[in-house]
């Protein structure tokens, strides 16, 4: 009677287990957008305080994409279009769209802070379910002859 339980909760632990795995790597996956975003917002938080240093009609090399440039002049280096999200921009004050970069940079940081602990939580219940599980095969096996 003993070696059917050990033998369900052994089941359970290996679905349970199976959960947890893919619950972490959903996160990592999310954690993984997140920090991609952080290296997006701090290349613009970057570009921002290069902007306020320059002058009217100072050339610039605008990225394109696939490491292409255009070569531009800054017509006004106090006018930034920032993106509000979901398709909408504005135009801001150069002040203005540094804030804006800089809440959205410390909001993603909470966020990803948040995100690592649960994963580390997450980790630490697989470690447990593991060891658990290692311990009930050995146990079954010595169980039988």
């Amino acid at each position: 009677m003993a070696t059917v339980s050990k033998e369900e909760e052994l089941r359970k632990l290996s679905v349970e287990l199976q959960y947890y795995e893919q619950a972490a790597e959903a996160l990592q996956q999310r954690l993984t957008m997140m920090n991609a975003a952080m290296t997006d917002l701090t290349y613009a938080n970057m570009t921002l305080e290069n902007i306020e240093k320059e002058k009217e009609n100072a050339e610039l090399l605008v990225p394109i994409g696939g490491s292409s440039y255009v070569k531009v002049k800054l017509a006004d280096s106090n006018k930034v279009v920032v993106g509000l999200g979901a398709g909408v921009s504005v135009e801001k004050t150069l002040p203005e769209a540094k804030e804006i970069v800089k809440e959205r940079i410390e909001e993603l940081e909470q966020t990803r802070i948040s995100g690592q602990q649960q994963l580390s939580q997450i980790v630490e219940r697989i470690n447990q379910g593991r060891a658990r599980m290692e311990g009930l095969v050995a146990e079954l096996r010595q169980g039988t002859p």
